[in-house]
């Protein structure tokens, strides 16, 4: 399959990279007053460069809170200085994806790697974070999404922020837990609350203003900015009513020959239930239901890693 055109370029952050704060990569705001301390974080995946250049914006156009606290976060410096345009694959992580650690049994194990290293040294800025929002991309150019975990407090948040229209309730994946449901990120009765946007396709200009915008509204939901500093990130996006798509399982490879009956991008709605989507080896990926949704069916097919998550729209 060939790669997608590479239409950004990656920032310099080499003014920022060295942070504010005790943890390398972070900058830190305290703003004097009362209030949670809000979080978000880039570069989980060296190779997803959109919201790199949100939070260089945010940083470059002095967005500071009015109360409470905002830490900006660069995750993966060492797979980010490893980006190369002509392989833009190659630099999601290093090891192993650093999205997929955030277990206390795998944070706290033996098991050592260079994602590890940075997750446990990260791991007291999330513990700290009353409200997270943790920035990627897509492989393919599918709409923006919003991945709010499966607790109404997610949806909540995501409803306030109107912005991308397209929220999607997922339980996560079977190889790993996600920074967004790191502890009581993922208690129903815990106030903090972590979401994951998903901008578009990883190379592709428009994900970076929709990182922006998401920022932004991320931020205006939380009432910890002045508006007149958020119009410093641009006009807010246009919201309007968001379609919510629960996701009821999650296909992983076990095969290594897994193929998709089609080139799907995501968020297609397949009619009819039982409805070959893919085969596993010689093993038919049927539709569990009538109107099954397709999210972010994934170019990595090894076994083991998740092909698609399939869901349905509701109200």
């Amino acid at each position: 399959m060939a790669v997608p055109t590479v239409e950004i370029t990656a920032p310099d952050l080499s003014v920022h990279r060295r942070g504010n704060s005790d943890i390398p990569g972070v900058t830190t705001y305290d703003s004097g007053r009362p209030g949670p301390h809000v979080v978000i974080t880039a570069l989980v995946h060296g190779n997803e460069l959109c919201g790199a250049w949100a939070l260089l914006r945010l940083l470059e156009r002095e967005v500071r809170p009015c109360h409470g606290r905002l830490s900006l976060a660069f995750v993966h410096l060492a797979a980010f200085d490893a980006f190369d345009p002509s392989s833009p694959k190659a630099s999601r992580y290093l090891d192993e994806d650093l999205n997929r650690v955030w277990s206390p049994a795998t944070l706290d194990g033996s098991r050592r790697s260079r994602e590890l290293d940075r997750a446990r040294e990260i791991r007291p800025l999330i513990e700290r974070a009353d409200f997270l929002l943790d920035t990627h991309s897509m492989q393919t150019a599918a709409p923006p999404l919003l991945l709010t975990g499966v607790t109404d407090k997610g949806r909540r948040l995501a409803a306030a922020m109107g912005f991308p229209r397209c929220i999607v309730a997922d339980a996560g994946h079977r190889n790993g837990a996600r920074i967004r449901d790191f502890g009581a990120f993922g208690d129903p009765d815990s106030p903090r609350t972590a979401i994951l946007v998903e901008c578009g396709q990883h190379w592709a200009k428009r994900s970076v203003a929709v990182a922006v915008a998401t920022c932004r509204q991320f931020l205006a939901a939380l009432d910890v900015v002045e508006p007149r500093l958020l119009e410093r990130l641009g006009r807010a996006p246009a919201t309007g009513p968001q379609g919510v798509v629960e996701v009821t399982e999650a296909v992983t490879v076990a095969d290594g020959r897994f193929r998709f009956t089609k080139d799907f991008q995501g968020l297609e709605v397949i009619p009819k239930a039982g409805t070959v989507i893919a085969y596993d080896g010689a093993q038919p990926v049927r539709t569990p239901y009538d109107h099954c949704v397709l999210i972010m069916p994934s170019r990595r097919l090894a076994p083991g890693f998740t092909a698609v998550r399939l869901g349905r729209f509701v109200a």
